[in-house]
């Protein structure tokens, strides 16, 4: 960790309470301060366009707010601040927001019942490292992604698959976009999960991300 100041975060939130907590338990830490916190993504992006020499290391993020939502956010931060860390928060599981999220650049994803141990090992690894996807969301919807050095050889049209994949389109879309039919399409799915281990949209996701495949 840093040892001449504190790392510095931002919440996004509009649940007064909780964010109100979430700073309480990030001062509990030690090396961290919470700098700001901000109710909707619209006065966040605000802030930031008068602040940007401010020094932030990671953005707390809530997906689902009013006036500008986290994905709305997220994806204004991708266009105009890709430099700053984002650590998704919300109470649903659901795939693909999770997908939306991490494709625009989130480096983690968290539900808001992650206990303060994992929150802390999140913030830790996402300051530290970029990322923290050992672990996605509660009751693990993917496996672990390999992350060892064993090769998997990857064919052409898998590899654009595993592409599109990693965008917000539709397994139908995917297969018209590839002039290939929707069962064809499953087939690959299924493959490349038997392949690489994974069980789910998201599992594969992580792995382009991993393995260069695509960048975020």
């Amino acid at each position: 960790m840093k040892t001449n100041s504190k790392s510095k975060i931002i919440i996004v939130d509009d649940h007064l309470l909780f964010s109100q907590s979430l700073e309480l338990l990030i001062k509990s830490f030690g090396e961290y301060q919470v700098i700001e916190r901000f109710e909707n993504g619209k006065v966040f992006i605000n802030y930031l366009e008068n602040h940007n020499s401010e020094t932030i290391d990671l953005i707390l993020l809530d997906v689902n707010m009013p006036v500008l939502d986290g994905l709305s956010t997220m994806k204004w931060l991708k266009e105009n601040r890709p430099d700053l860390k984002v650590i998704a928060l919300s109470v649903n599981d659901d795939e693909e927001i999770i997908i939306k999220m991490i494709t625009n650049g989130a480096k983690g994803y968290l539900l808001k019942d992650t206990s303060p141990e994992i929150f802390k090992e999140a913030i830790e690894c996402v300051v530290e490292k970029g990322f923290y996807f050992t672990e996605l969301v509660s009751g693990m919807l993917i496996n672990k992604v390999n992350s060892d050095n064993k090769k998997i050889s990857l064919k052409e049209k898998e590899l654009v698959f595993i592409k599109h994949a990693c965008t917000e389109m539709t397994y139908k879309e995917i297969a018209s976009e590839m002039c290939l039919s929707p069962k064809t399409i499953d087939g690959y799915r299924e493959s490349l999960f038997d392949k690489l281990e994974i069980k789910t949209r998201i599992g594969l996701v992580l792995y382009a991300i991993k393995h260069k495949i695509v960048f975020v």
